[in-house]
């Protein structure tokens, strides 16, 4: 039986990212099912997959993982051979605890700039504690590159779950024009470089639907005014 991924709209939805382009990097089979956001009768088709009434939604026959680091960590265990985790135990152990990190914090730069793949990728003023959450996320990725990135262009080298728990912020980084270092800037160009974030992107440009709370263009959205 093959795997289901239930997921919100590929534009806004930064938790469904993380699980979809693990598995699409990983070559890992599965159908998608795509549940609009805040749209009527939304939570109630989510709540057909899942008992929190959020997405992602991971579907493996009887079994329902409904949280984006578990659904990681499932794929890991039946599918070890993606090595989304890194083999050396030191490094495995790092990973877990950035990934935690972003699984569990940096809730002002979620606040003040949602992802969003479609606005025009341009500076845009953030508030003190969302800078704050930047720079300790830049100084994260570039540890990690410096420890345990040689192996590649990616946190560990190459990809896993780590980088599928970040690319969201890249995204949000790359939109709203925030400062980096150079080697988190390079990293970020090599996620946006993969194959599946092109797919990802493209999907979410084609999408009809919007999020008002989700546009700091509002009520400009893609070039269209809205009385």
């Amino acid at each position: 039986m093959s795997l289901t991924l239930i997921i919100g709209n590929k534009n806004y939805s930064s938790w469904s990212l993380r699980p979809w382009i693990a598995m699409t990097v990983a070559g890992i089979a599965f159908d998608e099912k795509v549940i609009p956001l805040y749209e009527p009768g939304s939570r109630e088709a989510i709540l057909q997959y899942s008992p929190a009434g959020k997405v992602p939604v991971l579907i493996d026959g009887d079994v329902t993982i409904w949280e984006s680091l578990a659904i990681l960590e499932y794929l890991a265990e039946k599918f070890p051979n993606a090595r989304l985790w890194p083999a050396q135990a030191r490094a495995r152990g790092h990973a877990r605890a950035v990934a935690s990190e972003m699984h569990g914090g940096f809730q002002a730069l979620r606040k003040n700039c949602p992802m969003n793949l479609w606005l025009p990728v341009r500076e845009r003023p953030v508030p003190d504690d969302a800078m704050d959450n930047v720079r300790r996320i830049d100084a994260l990725w570039s540890d990690c590159r410096a420890r345990f990135g040689q192996g590649g262009a990616l946190l560990f080298g190459a990809f896993g779950a780590a980088d599928a728990m970040y690319a969201p912020v890249v995204a949000r980084l790359h939109t709203y024009g925030l400062p980096v270092s150079a080697v988190a800037r390079a990293y970020m160009d090599a996620v946006m470089a993969l194959p599946a974030w092109s797919l990802w992107r493209e999907a979410a440009l084609k999408e009809p639907w919007v999020m008002q709370g989700n546009e700091p263009d509002w009520p400009l959205v893609r070039g269209i005014s809205v009385q």
